[in-house]
C-alpha cells in the first residue's frame, strides 16, 4: 500500500506487496523490492531496497555522501535483504571513487546510526543507537558496533569484531577481537560471538593461540605473523594472516598485558 500522502517518482521499480506511509518521498532511481516497508516522513534516492527490509520514520536512505569532492554522479546505495533501519538513520549512496555504498542482508541499523559514502557492509552487521561509519569504511559479517561509536575513513573491521560502546576507531580491527575505551585498543577475544556462531572448542583455542602469538609473545608483529603462517594454520587463522597483510591504517593493539588477562581472553 502507497499512502496517499507519499510522493513517489515515476519510474520508481516498486513490487507488488511494497508499503510506503504517509509524506515519505522516492526519488529517482530507486528498487523496492518484495516485502519490503517504508515508515513515514522517510527520503529514498539511488538506492536498491532488498525483500523485506523495514525502513522506520525519518530515515535517510540513499541520499547524497557528504563529500564536497562529489559533484553529482550517478552512484547508488544497496541495501540487502531483511535489513532494519531504524529511526533517523542515514546511508549514504557512492561517491564518484566507487560508485556504490553496498551493505548486506540481515544487518540492524539502531536509531541516528550513520553508514557514509562507499561503505561495504557485510551480513548480519549491527550498529547500536548513534554508531558512525565514515567513507570507505569496511565492516566484516557479523561485526558489532557499540553506541556512540565512530569510526575513521577507510578503516576495515574484521569479521565477527565487537567494538565497545563509545569507541573512536582510527586503526583496523582484526577478525573475532574485541575493544574498548575512548581511544579504541583490543581487550581480547569475543569469545561470545564465537560460540553463538558455532565455532568448535578446537577452532576458539587456535584463534585464542594466535591472539597469543600476536599480542602477548613480545615478538614484532611482522614475525609472529611468519610464526603463524608457519604453523599450517586453520581457514580462521589464514583470514587473520589476510587481514594484517592487507591493513594499510595498522593493527589496533592490546591494552597493558596485564589488563588483557584480566578481561576474558583465556575463558
Amino acid at each position: 500500500m502507497i499512502h496517499a500522502t507519499a510522493i513517489v517518482h515515476p519510474g520508481t521499480r516498486i513490487a507488488k506487496d511494497v508499503s510506503i506511509g504517509p509524506y515519505t518521498v522516492i526519488g529517482e532511481n530507486v528498487i523496492l523490492k518484495e516485502g519490503t516497508s517504508i515508515g513515514s516522513h522517510t527520503v529514498i534516492e539511488c538506492a536498491e531496497i532488498g525483500e523485506n527490509c523495514r525502513i522506520f520514520s525519518h530515515a535517510a536512505v540513499g541520499t547524497a555522501p557528504q563529500d564536497l569532492k562529489y559533484k553529482d554522479e550517478p552512484t547508488k546505495l544497496i541495501l540487502g535483504p531483511r535489513c532494519a533501519v531504524r529511526e533517523y538513520t542515514t546511508l549514504n549512496r557512492g561517491t564518484g571513487a566507487n560508485g556504490q555504498t553496498v551493505i548486506g542482508s540481515d544487518c540492524l541499523f539502531m536509531a541516528y546510526t550513520h553508514v557514509a559514502h562507499d561503505c561495504i557492509v557485510g551480513n548480519n552487521v549491527i550498529l547500536a543507537n548513534c554508531a558512525q561509519l565514515a567513507g570507505h569504511v569496511e565492516a566484516g559479517d557479523n561485526s558489532f558496533f557499540g553506541g556512540v561509536t565512530a569510526v575513521h575513513q577507510f578503516t576495515k573491521i574484521g569479521k565477527l569484531a565487537m567494538i565497545g560502546g563509545g569507541s573512536k576507531v582510527s586503526q583496523d580491527i582484526l577478525p573475532f577481537v574485541q575493544t574498548h575505551g575512548d581511544r579504541a585498543r583490543l581487550v581480547g577475544l569475543n569469545l561470545v560471538g564465537l560460540r553463538r556462531k558455532g565455532y568448535s572448542a578446537d577452532t576458539i583455542e587456535d584463534i585464542k593461540t594466535a591472539y597469543r602469538t600476536l599480542f602477548l609473545s613480545g615478538l614484532p608483529m611482522e614475525e609472529a605473523v611468519d610464526q603463524m603462517e608457519a604453523a599450517n594454520p586453520g581457514a580462521e587463522i589464514r583470514e587473520m594472516i589476510k587481514f594484517i597483510h592487507a591493513s594499510k591504517r595498522s593493527i589496533c593493539r592490546p591494552l597493558r598485558k596485564e589488563n588483557i588477562e584480566d578481561l576474558g581472553i583465556y575463558e
